[in-house]
Parts: C-alpha cells; structure tokens; sequence
C-alpha cells in the first residue's frame, strides 16, 4: 500500500523549476516568427512544417551554447528528415501498412541516433511525430518548398538558440563531449531500445490500422512515449502522463472548435485562422514551460498545437479529430508501456534528464 501510494505522489509531483520560462520563450520566439510570417502571407496551412521545423529549439534547452548548438543541429536533421519523409509519403499517396513500415524503422533508426549522440530531449519521439502528421495531411505546395520551410525554421530556432553566446560569448572548452562512445553492453543497450521502439510502434500503428482508424501515427507516436522512460516506473509515468495529459488537452481542442461549447473562435468572425495560429504559438509556450517538470500538464498544451495546426493544414470535422485522438493514445500508450514491460532494458543509455 505505500509503495502504491509513493507512485501516485510522483505521478502528481512537479519538479523543481530551472529557467524554464527561458527556454519557453526561446522556443515560443523560435515557432513564432516563421508561423506569423507565413499567416501574413495567406498561406495557415503551411504552419505546420513551420512548427515541427521550429520544434528543433526543445533540444539542448540547459546546455552551454556552443553545444546546444551542436546538438540542435542534430536534432534539425531528425525533425526535417522526419518532417520530409512525411511529405514524400504525403505526395505519393503512401498511407496505411506503407506509413506504419516506414515509421517503425525510422523510428528504430532515430533511436539508435539519439542515443549515439545523446539528445535531450532522448529518443526519435519529435522525429516521428512529424513524419506522421506530415503524411497525414495532403501536401498544397512542392515537396521541396514544404522541407525549405521546415528547414528554415529549424536554423531560425538554432540561432535564437546561440544568440545568447554572442552577449557572453564563452566557448567552454571539451564542453561539447558528454556522451560516453557507445561500447560493449552500453552498444548492447541501445540496439535492445531500438527493438523497442520498432516492436511498440510498429504494433500500435497495426492496431490502427485494423481497427481503420484515419490517423494511426497518432497511436505510433504515443506508443514512443513510454520508451523514453529511463527506468520501468518512469516509462509507466510517461505513458500515464501521456493519456491523461492528452485527455485534458482534448477538452481544451473542444473548447476552441466544437462551435456549441462557445468556442472563442466565435468573438473574432473573419479572424478565426488568425487566431488559431496565435493560439498555436501560445500554447507551445506553455507547453515548453511545463516539459521538463510535469510530462502531463505539457501535454495538455502540446495536444491543441498538434490539433489546431492539423486543423490549419487540412480542415476536418472537430469531433471526429477528438475522439480518434483520444482513442489512438490509449492505443499507443498502453502498447509502448506493454513493450516496456515485456522487452526490458539491462541499464539506462546515460543520465540526462527525460523531456
């Protein structure tokens, strides 16, 4: 019974704060600029590579600049190589059994990069996600303008990342080696945690797919969610964190868009695509604010922005959005907790923190 009780504190305990409304505003700058730049230009719909390009300002958030720098360029090259996968599947007409292969291996592949050169936040999760939602909208411009303003968007969000070296501007010498070379059984560990991630979430994308759901990346990507976990109780935590976050988060997609729950959309008639994309940008905020400290408040945040700039993309029935959404988490994080469960891990990868 204590020990039962120990675990239910944890799960409602914020962890201690360490600048985080720097790193959130950092973040929020990062997908701000290119996502009101492309409001202004009438083109919402291309938001969502601007964001997932954008989201390359998470990684590194309490590192010294020169690497974080380092380590967002790598992180850029899974989130645009995710987000330009997606785009490929998205303009080939690649859905279904052909997106679930494709992002399972993607995702054993990042796993295997991510630990290797040791991101924070740890594991392919952002990467997959964005290949995903990617292909699951249909691609308006070429392919090639698609990846320019993904990739745009990552290089803004690293200099807002470096730009505080240029007031300071300290080089920490050896600063950018804190990733021990992955030998023996450390080499061992990481190719068990890449068959993780390929079993998770090629079975969750399975389920969805069988079960003809319209949007099985959603149950891939919250399958990934678990896995990053660096123990057994943290990896349940996660997967908790995941469906209830994401459960709380729909009722605020609901707020916004079901027109009978007095969406706000309602007091700006005209504005309401510009008012969704700020909404986009404000809740990313928040949900970098809340990232490190309490997995689950994040996601009641990080949901709306993945909804509401799907929305952006490609207009779909709201209540339709919700109830996939809410079912293809319970999909994905039971899976990748059963993964976890079934398929353990001798010792961590490394000691950095779990975002």
């Amino acid at each position: 019974m204590q020990s039962l009780l120990r675990h239910v504190r944890v799960l409602h305990r914020l962890g201690p704060a360490n600048r985080d409304s720097v790193s959130a505003l950092r973040v929020a700058v990062g997908v701000a600029v290119p996502s009101l730049a492309l409001l202004a230009a009438g083109r919402p719909d291309l938001i969502i590579y601007a964001v997932f390009g954008a989201l390359t300002g998470m990684y590194g958030r309490s590192e010294p600049h020169q690497l974080r720098l380092k380590h967002q360029l790598q992180a850029a090259f899974v989130l645009v190589g995710g987000l330009g996968v997606g785009v490929a599947l998205s303009v080939n007409q690649l859905h279904s059994w052909t997106l679930v292969a494709v992002e399972a291996i993607l995702a054993a592949a990042g796993s295997l990069f991510a630990d290797k050169v040791g991101l924070t936040p740890n594991g392919p999760f952002f990467g997959i996600l964005a290949l995903g939602a990617c292909a699951s909208v249909p691609t308006a411009v070429p392919w090639q303008l698609a990846l320019l303003i993904g990739a745009a968007s990552a290089a803004f969000s690293m200099a807002v990342g470096f730009g505080g070296w240029v007031r300071g501007r300290a080089w920490e010498r050896g600063a950018a080696r804190v990733v021990p070379p992955l030998r023996g059984i450390r080499r061992r560990a990481a190719w068990i945690h890449a068959a993780r991630y390929l079993a998770a979430v090629a079975a969750a994308g399975s389920v969805g797919v069988l079960s003809g759901s319209a949007h099985p990346h959603w149950a891939m990507a919250a399958a990934a969610v678990p896995l990053a976990g660096a123990d057994l109780p943290s990896s349940v935590y996660r997967g908790l964190h995941r469906i209830v976050g994401t459960l709380l988060g729909l009722v605020v997609v609901a707020v916004v868009l079901f027109p009978w729950a007095g969406s706000p959309l309602r007091l700006f008639p005209g504005h309401e695509t510009a008012v969704l994309a700020v909404l986009v940008i404000v809740l990313q905020f928040t949900t970098e604010l809340f990232m490190t400290r309490h997995y689950g408040l994040a996601m009641v945040s990080f949901t709306p922005v993945i909804l509401l700039m799907t929305q952006l993309a490609f207009p779909a029935d709201p209540g339709f959005l919700v109830a996939e959404r809410a079912v293809e988490t319970l999909i994905g994080a039971c899976t990748g907790i059963a993964v976890v469960v079934l398929i353990r891990r001798r010792r961590p990868l490394a000691a950095t923190p779990d975002a």
